[in-house]
């Protein structure tokens, strides 16, 4: 069989999927392709280059909406960004362990100039573009690590939760509606809370927004009748 990048990224990734990333190693890897370990090297100088070129091969095959679609807004397109990436990421075992940590290959900085030029071209200033992208990112990346860190037993430490807060109303209630939810729900909310909140401050910096009215000045009570 041909060693290759390619062949090597296909077994890793199949690796992946079988034993997680605890699991992962470069001797396991190499078992499975029938060659030495060193012979890795000849094609990724060390684990770390393996895992981030695993990484880009994941986002590369299912990270499929990273431009804006012609009329959509910005607000619109960074949210199919993100439910983008999440699926990306979801597609693989520990995809999210696997990207947390990852530097994007220089490679990708094209792709990355375009993105935050498409967000600028569609009225977000440039350093707000790119701290909605890294924070949309960083935050679709703790919830796929959520996600997937769920232990098997997960039912039966939710139900004893629910059990334990059922005297506290507050509580009952908000769990109730957490279990209702699910994940693909819960993700959307965050999504909704940080791109409304960017909305909002954005026009607050906009030199087109309206001066804060002025609050009404109090009239003095009068005095109590003794």
């Amino acid at each position: 069989m041909k060693l290759d990048r390619e062949t090597i990224l296909e077994a890793a990734l199949a690796l992946l999927d079988e034993v997680g990333m605890d699991k992962l190693s470069t001797r396991l890897l190499a078992e499975r392709l029938g060659v030495q370990q060193p012979a890795l090297y000849w094609h990724f100088r060390n684990k770390r280059a393996l895992l981030d070129a695993m990484n880009g091969e994941i986002l590369h095959r299912a990270h499929e909406r990273k431009l804006p679609l012609p009329g959509e807004t910005w607000d619109a397109f960074l949210r199919e960004n993100a439910r983008s990436f999440r699926r990306a990421l979801l597609a693989r075992r520990d995809g999210a362990r696997l990207h947390a940590g990852s530097e994007p290959d220089p490679g990708d900085l094209d792709m990355v100039e375009a993105q935050i030029a498409a967000v600028v071209g569609l009225g977000v200033p440039v350093v707000q573009a790119m701290t909605l992208l890294i924070a949309l990112g960083r935050y679709t990346v703790g919830c796929v690590l959520e996600q997937q860190a769920t232990p098997p037993d997960a039912a039966a430490q939710q139900q004893a939760l629910d059990a334990a807060a059922a005297s506290r109303p507050l509580l009952a209630e908000a769990f109730a509606s957490y279990r209702r939810a699910g994940p693909d729900a819960l993700f959307e909310i965050g999504v909704d809370l940080m791109l409304e909140g960017a909305k909002a401050r954005l026009a607050e910096d906009s030199p087109e927004a309206p001066a804060p009215t002025p609050p009404a000045p109090k009239r003095r009570s009068p005095a109590p009748r003794r």
